[in-house]
């Protein structure tokens, strides 16, 4: 197998690429689960630095490198690092990447990823920059659908914060290798942008935009949330009315396909109703839970581990 030496973006992987890295993920999930054991990153170690808070993307990585009998070191809150004494994020990639085999950054700044990738010995795993790219949460993404519905001609509604959230935006591109509809569902504030509309239709995937769930829910196969951000809102009362009209609700989904399963890549607050959990629709606690072997294929991948 060869190794892959920085995992960026997902936007220039190929269908084979993707698949080869869900069918490892596939092999790996007993592992995952604690069903069987392994050691095959014994001597290895993982570097984490999070320069933004995280909890999954984060206890994830340690899960995945810990059941495959490897080892992290964490640079911890950035207020206790030497970034708070001024050190620039090249000389931290500089230093960091020396002490680990692989290093996961996780940083506010879009394209940090890249450019610690030029910087580092070791390959750069993005853990998500700012609004760009998060290609490890696209790849749990496109696990979770094969494992909880399917991939090939999928129809698909991407709801919420369209315009902001990295999830979609790199999800969009993934999926256009499989040949999927895309429902683009979202206050016309909080539209995906216009420049990747249009460069998933000059790919012939079918895109239909939609402000109401309604339009749209009882056609779908998979209907992934995301949480409108309050921050992006200078007026309370016009956020309360925008995310007001975004919310999945036992009500909404009573006329889905019995097959419909809902995804969010969390946190959420009040976009799906806690009713909505304990319904066969509910796949966002599988889906956090996919990261952990798809973050271990990952690792697998970057570092050149056979199974």
């Amino acid at each position: 197998m060869q190794p892959l030496h920085h995992i960026i973006s997902t936007r220039e992987y190929s269908r084979e690429m993707l698949d080869e890295i869900l069918d490892m993920a596939e092999k790996l999930e007993p592992i995952a689960r604690g069903e069987k054991t392994t050691k095959i990153m014994d001597g290895k170690l993982l570097a984490l630095l999070f320069f933004e808070p995280s909890t999954r993307t984060r206890m994830s990585f340690e899960t995945a490198m810990l059941r495959l009998g490897g080892q992290i070191i964490n640079m911890g809150s950035v207020e206790a690092s030497s970034i708070a004494k001024g050190e620039s994020l090249a000389d931290t990639i500089r230093v960091v990447s020396r002490y680990a085999d692989a290093v996961v950054l996780r940083h506010p700044r879009e394209g940090a990823a890249l450019m610690a990738s030029e910087f580092s010995s070791s390959p750069i795993i993005n853990g998500g920059d700012g609004a760009g790219h998060h290609p490890t949460q696209t790849l749990l993404d496109l696990y979770t659908i094969r494992r909880e519905s399917r991939l090939d001609h999928l129809n698909i509604a991407l709801a919420g914060d369209l315009k902001y959230g990295r999830t979609v935006h790199s999800l969009c591109y993934a999926l256009s290798r499989y040949g999927a509809q895309i429902n683009l569902v979202s206050p016309r504030e909080l539209e995906l942008p216009k420049r990747i509309v249009d460069d998933l239709k000059a790919r012939d995937i079918k895109v239909h935009i939609a402000h109401s769930m309604e339009d749209v829910i009882e056609e779908v196969d998979v209907l992934y949330m995301t949480r409108i951000q309050k921050e992006r809102f200078p007026d309370p009362a016009e956020f309360n009315r925008v995310s007001n009209s975004m919310r999945i609700t036992e009500e909404l989904i009573e006329g889905c396909k019995p097959n419909l399963k809902i995804m969010h890549p969390l946190p959420r607050v009040n976009e799906i109703s806690p009713a909505v959990d304990k319904t066969e629709h509910a796949a966002y606690f599988k889906q956090a839970f996919y990261g952990v072997p798809v973050r271990m294929a990952i690792l697998c991948k970057v570092l050149g581990v056979d199974l």
